[in-house]
């Protein structure tokens, strides 16, 4: 067994973890579905009454004239892309170096649509408003991620939100959220989501993430918009014959924890000075703006699981199952709070650090 999984071993066998809301299991399915009448029709290819109240509830809750349930975020923000690509006639589109569509999709969008990606701002820092206005590219839409996952969940402050949204009206340029994690950006910008999602021409959000579903997403905008993206979906193969089990699970956990986005903020601050106050361990951003953030520690990766899966014998209690290499003396793992935390007693909080600390200056990074 690599050192690798035998770190993600030893944390699946901890009784309590720091993060999240517990093991993706069947549970979340069954728990979603302990109060649903049986004979309820399932949807039948985007059609039912299902699927249709749940569209209009999250059409309202995102200040959208409609909205779509897609199986997925990378199908539905691929398809939004296409649809102001074609709107305009230009296949140009600009977002952030790390964003999802250009790290993690295979380039789909370049593949499936033949759609060029001007990438904006560097790679290490959020795109400004500087960033647009330097555009020597024409192009049909662009994409703002909030918050900004690869570099740890860094949000721009509203006034550029506006101020870039503004500009893209006058140019006749669409702009579209990647609000995945729209709902957890919330507490910080002190703004609803439609107040949010005002700024933008379409907004895609996730129900696995922070909601913590089992899969499923929404994109949101005008009807015209969003009968030109029920079209993609059934291209796309989206439309399955029923999609009721994640819309029922994306219903029950949006009930569940949206409003609870207030304490998974203020958590993921306490937690982040937890890991700050230890030696040779490092947060960005130092204060978290949401419930995520990144953790950095200052020692070789391999050492580092090594020291963790102590930990967690010692305390039973899980930090992450894995670890990336940043360079060969730094490695990093990404937090998202969720339910878990505020299970642990503080205590038990509080010697895990006493031990983290202890390890890394005995170690002597």
């Amino acid at each position: 067994m690599s050192e690798t999984n035998f770190l993600l071993e030893a944390f699946k066998q901890t009784n309590d973890q720091l993060a999240g809301h517990g093991k993706r299991n069947v549970q979340i399915l069954k728990e979603a579905l302990q109060e649903v009448d049986g004979q309820q029709e399932s949807d039948v290819y985007g059609s039912g009454q299902i699927i249709e109240e749940f569209q209009a509830k999250m059409a309202t809750y995102l200040g959208k004239e409609t909205a779509v349930f897609f199986p997925s975020g990378t199908m539905a923000q691929q398809i939004a892309l296409r649809i102001w690509c074609d709107e305009k006639g230009l296949k140009k589109v600009a977002y952030h170096p790390l964003c999802h569509l250009e790290i993690h999709e295979e380039d789909g969008l370049k593949e499936l649509h033949h759609i060029e990606s001007i990438l904006l701002a560097d790679k290490s820092r959020l795109i400004e408003l500087d960033d647009v206005l330097s555009m020597k590219e024409e192009v049909a839409s662009i994409l703002l991620e909030l918050p900004q996952r690869e570099i740890g969940g860094q949000l721009a402050d509203f006034e550029t939100l506006e101020s870039i949204s503004n500009y893209c009206r006058q140019r006749g340029i669409k702009l579209h959220l990647d609000g995945a994690r729209l709902l957890e950006v919330l507490p910080y910008y002190q703004k609803t989501a439609a107040e949010i999602c005002r700024l933008f021409d379409s907004v895609y959000i996730s129900f696995y993430k922070g909601i913590g579903g089992i899969a499923g997403a929404i994109l949101a905008g005008d009807k015209e918009f969003t009968e030109k993206s029920k079209v993609w979906k059934r291209r796309y193969g989206g439309d399955l014959i029923s999609l009721y089990p994640y819309i029922v699970s994306a219903n029950y956990y949006f009930d569940e924890r949206s409003s609870k986005m207030e304490k998974y903020y203020e958590d993921a601050k306490e937690l982040a000075k937890f890991f700050n106050s230890c030696h040779a361990v490092s947060t960005i951003p130092i204060e978290p703006v949401s419930n995520m953030f990144h953790v950095h520690f200052h020692a070789p990766k391999e050492r580092m699981e090594s020291l963790l899966v102590e930990i967690y014998k010692e305390t039973s209690i899980g930090l992450t199952g894995y670890l990336r290499e940043v360079t060969k003396d730094t490695c990093s793992y990404e937090v998202s709070i969720g339910d878990q935390y505020a299970k642990l007693l503080e205590e038990k909080v509080k010697h895990v650090f006493q031990l983290l600390d202890e390890k890394m200056k005995s170690s002597g990074y």
